[in-house]
């Protein structure tokens, strides 16, 4: 195998053939670390070109098939020279003093010195001449084949073979001593990633020792000449993926029977597989993403026994018997025993997974997205070197087997979007090396099994779109490695599990949603750094949005809609600086909304919907953008945003903080001055009534100013018989006046009980009104109209009332 070099495309790598005249002349001086400059100067002669050699600068593999080296470090480096270490071989031989040469040049030496070829590989012009002075013909006509491809491109859009011409560098060389010619041809080229479009001529047929020919990624158009695998017989690597290739893949492809590798994947080829592929040495084939027909060709494939990888989605092919057998298929490939990977993605193939799938040593089986019907066969746990199995899109049903748990080395389960039922097999549990874990859309019944939470290097649960019942295990918590956690779509019930929150590696999302939760938000959720997105919509959550929330800093998502959250939004969400997403609506939310969500510049999605939310909208950020659908349901709101009610002054300024700020002021003040007010009256009224009553007796009865008896309730209720009704003496309109006689003869005149509790009443309010004017809280003092409203009315009582007097 050559040695294959990494520098600016285009890419040509060529390699000489086994010359043992000059090995024998030349390898004794590096077998014997001898020689130095002159005995590589001496090996270098046959170059029509004197070398001086640069600094040591590498040592590597000639079988190896890359050199570590970027393409800067061969643009910076010209030229070097690269040597297989050798334990005889003494690197302080080679000089260290930089020529001043114009082409790279290389020279290595083999460990098994005296059988294996020296290998010289150059980049050179396309004019170079042989010792004898001769231009070659090999090279002329290799040179003819490239420009005659560079002709037929229409469009290079890099200038990747612009330049192509008299500059043209490639070339590789057989050495022969004995005629000191040197016979040159191209053996690789490689042009991929350049957009290239345009046919590949006939000429191509001209590169006849061609064995490796890369065209990947580029535009190429129209079919494959025959005439190119008719002539190139020594091709071994063939790879034009990624282009628009069209017709068939021509039969003499079989010409060449050391093709290993044959990739034509994501093209438009039709037909069928030739079948002369059984000549040839396939240990890679990939015709993927094509439109290539027929029935899948066991009998080509059953006799490609070096056969390792091989994928044929993304084309029309059918299974046996009208498509619906798969055995045939599965059988044929017993005889390729050095399988390891298969790839049937998307063709529709019809049929049940055969038995025979166990005979199989392979790794990798890819069949999702076909119309595979009936349940996985037990015996597909002989398998023991699987480590991927995707059946995921197809029409499988019944139950996984147990026997599932034997696969050791299973590292991808996926099994989502078909209709398997009953309960989910607490055997998985048992595979050490699962890291995904895909379920989805399945039937799946009965709760989540315990034993899912062994699964210590899981980093990938789907279980979503199911029929799952009852609560979220605690076990799971031990699945610290999970990235993505998916439940929704379920009939879960009961609380989130706190241990959920020791799972720290959740970085892409966690998805609870369209459940049965209850309970609060777990606090333990702010430990989640790391998640990106958070789903946890219609359920029943129900409480306060934690605080700590801002401590997922990394979040992208917020989906909390659809279910019984309460309270104000966190100040803390403004501190979110990654959310884009942010989903609240449809629960029982209130207060303002967040001014810090205006400054949220990555924010570019906000629901806030059938809340409770009031007052003014932000402006700026994402206020600026959204629509009246943002804030449905929310009666309290009002701002710019079109189609809301807009904010009257009178509010605006009830919000400003400087209102706040006056508002309260002005209740306290008032306060005070009503309380005074309220005892500066009372204080009043008790200096009227006392004048009053001073006035009238002076009045009406001065003899008894200074002698006013002390009368007792029971000797006015004995004078006036108890108020009997024969000693009333008058009816007002405010009460009654009653005649009586004291035990030492004195006639009296008594207002009726009634009026004197009347009295009693109107100090006792006034006393309260008094009371509360002095009260601290403004909810619980009264406003001045309310005093004003109480004093009138104890006005009109205490001019009614009347005092007990004396009469002759």
């Amino acid at each position: 195998m050559g040695l294959t070099l990494v520098y600016p495309k285009p890419k040509f790598y060529f390699e000489c053939s086994p010359c043992n005249n000059v090995l024998q002349r030349y390898s004794p001086l590096f077998a014997h670390g001898q020689g130095g400059s002159s005995g590589i100067q001496k090996l270098l002669s046959i170059w029509d070109e004197a070398v001086d050699i640069c600094d040591f600068t590498a040592v590597t593999c000639l079988l190896s098939d890359e050199l570590p080296f970027s393409e800067a470090a061969f643009s910076a480096i010209s030229p070097f020279i690269i040597i297989k270490r050798n334990p005889t071989f003494d690197s302080a031989a080679v000089p260290t003093i930089h020529g001043d040469l114009q082409d790279f040049k290389q020279y290595g030496v083999t460990n098994n010195i005296d059988c294996s070829p020296i290998k010289l590989i150059r980049r050179c012009q396309a004019t170079m001449m042989g010792h004898n002075g001769h231009t070659h013909h090999s090279l002329l006509t290799d040179k003819a084949a490239l420009l005659a491809f560079k002709s037929t491109i229409k469009f290079d859009p890099n200038c990747t073979i612009a330049g192509w011409g008299t500059t043209l560098m490639y070339a590789a060389s057989e050495v022969s001593d004995a005629t000191n010619t040197i016979t040159v041809h191209l053996l690789c080229l490689q042009l991929d990633e350049n957009n290239l479009q345009g046919p590949i001529p006939e000429s191509f047929a001209l590169l006849s020792k061609l064995r490796s020919l890369t065209l990947s990624e580029n535009s190429l158009t129209e079919a494959l000449p025959p005439s190119f695998f008719r002539n190139c017989t020594s091709l071994a690597n063939l790879d034009l993926s990624l282009n628009f290739f069209t017709g068939k893949i021509p039969q003499e492809i079989g010409n060449s029977p050391h093709l290993w590798s044959l990739n034509l994947y994501n093209n438009q080829f039709v037909g069928q597989l030739p079948a002369s592929l059984v000549n040839t040495s396939i240990y890679n084939l990939d015709v993927g993403t094509n439109n290539l027909s027929g029935e899948l060709p066991s009998v080509i494939l059953g006799k490609l026994s070096l056969l390792k990888y091989l994928q044929l989605s993304y084309n029309n092919m059918i299974s046996h018997d009208n498509n619906s057998n798969l055995k045939p298929f599965f059988t044929a490939l017993e005889n390729c025993t050095s399988l390891v990977e298969l790839q049937l993605v998307s063709m529709g193939l019809g049929g049940r997974l055969p038995s025979s799938i166990s005979q199989l040593n392979i790794t990798k089986i890819l069949l999702q997205e076909n119309q595979i019907t009936g349940s996985i066969p037990p015996s597909i746990a002989n398998l023991s070197y699987l480590m991927t199995l995707n059946l995921t899109s197809n029409h499988l049903n019944g139950k996984i087997s147990s026997t599932i748990s034997r696969l050791s080395k299973l590292e991808q389960l996926f099994l989502s979007h078909n209709l398997f039922s009953r309960e989910i097999p607490a055997v998985l549990g048992q595979l050490p090396h699962l890291c995904l874990l895909d379920l989805s859309y399945n039937n799946f019944s009965g709760p989540i099994p315990e034993s899912l939470g062994n699964l210590i290097r899981l980093n990938y649960l789907f279980l979503n779109n199911n029929l799952l019942s009852g609560s979220i295990p605690r076990t799971l918590g031990q699945c610290i490695d999970l990235y993505k956690l998916d439940l929704s779509y379920n009939r879960l019930t009961g609380r989130l599990p706190p241990e959920i929150s020791g799972i720290h590696a959740i970085r892409i999302f966690l998805n609870l949603s369209h459940n049965h939760l209850e309970g609060p938000l777990p606090i333990e959720f702010s430990k989640l750094e790391n998640v990106q997105e958070i789903d946890l919509s219609s359920n029943k959550f129900t409480g306060n949005i934690f605080t700590q929330i801002s401590s997922c800093i990394a979040l992208t998502l917020l989906n909390l809609s659809h279910n019984a959250l309460e309270g104000k939004l966190p100040e803390s969400l403004g501190d979110l600086k990654n959310l884009v997403s942010l989903d609240v609506s449809e629960n029982y939310l209130s207060g303002m909304i967040l001014t810090s969500l205006s400054k949220m510049y990555t924010l570019t999605f906000i629901n806030l919907s059938f809340n409770q939310f009031e007052g003014r909208i932000p402006t700026g950020g994402i206020f600026d953008s959204v629509t009246n659908m943002s804030f449905l349901g929310n009666p309290g709101l009002c701002g710019a945003v079109p189609e809301m009610p807009i904010c009257s002054e009178k509010r605006h300024w009830f919000h400003s903080h400087m209102y706040l700020i006056i508002f309260i002021s002005v209740i306290c003040i008032s306060a005070l001055l009503t309380a005074i007010c309220c005892k500066f009256k009372f204080y009043l009224i008790k200096i009227l009534i006392s004048a009053k009553s001073e006035t009238i007796r002076r009045q009406k009865t001065p003899e008894l100013k200074q002698n006013f008896p002390r009368i007792t309730y029971r000797e006015l209720s004995k004078a006036t018989r108890e108020f009997d009704e024969r000693m009333l003496i008058g009816t007002g309109s405010y009460g009654r006046v009653y005649k009586g006689i004291l035990s030492d003869g004195r006639a009296i005149a008594v207002k009726s009980p009634e009026e004197r509790r009347m009295w009693h009443v109107a100090i006792g309010e006034l006393i309260d009104l008094g009371i509360l004017c002095t009260q601290e809280s403004p909810s619980t003092r009264p406003t001045m109209l309310d005093a004003a409203d109480d004093l009138d009315r104890l006005k009109r009582y205490v001019s009614y009332i009347t005092f007990a007097f004396l009469y002759s």
